[in-house]
């Protein structure tokens, strides 16, 4: 049930409904919200990102925690002070206020997708001091 104690109806959004927008945060970022709140889901949003090839989102931290699953091409995403590639298939968990960064080295763009708590979410970009 959701707040108003009401059950969520069903839904599906095609494909060419989705719109994307450029991410403030980084050139060459951008994100489709896929399902959130505004359409009916009680607890999660889901949303996908493409990164461009050659861009990165800078380090930071949010107040939420991200599941995601890599679509489509390759990456490295920092966490804490580890680096990894990663890859179509793969998946991460990052806790709410891990420091966090991503980079496309690739020739081509990735994409992913971001699974977080509905609600409101702060967003802290770091200093770039130790990458």
């Amino acid at each position: 049930m959701t707040d108003s104690g009401t059950e969520p109806e069903p839904l599906i959004r095609f494909g060419d409904e989705i719109e994307y927008e450029p991410v403030d945060a980084a050139d060459g970022l951008e994100k489709g919200v896929l399902v959130n709140e505004d359409h009916g889901a009680p607890n999660f949003a889901i949303r996908r990102f493409v990164l461009e090839s050659g861009c990165e989102v800078p380090k930071h931290t949010n107040a939420v925690e991200h599941e995601q699953y890599v679509l489509s091409g390759e990456y490295v995403v920092g966490i804490g002070d580890e680096e990894y590639e990663i890859e179509a298939g793969d998946s991460l968990l990052i806790p709410a206020g891990t420091v966090h960064w991503y980079r496309n080295d690739g020739e081509g763009a990735a994409a992913f997708l971001c699974a977080v708590p509905n609600g409101d979410d702060e967003i802290e970009l770091l200093a770039d001091d130790s990458r």
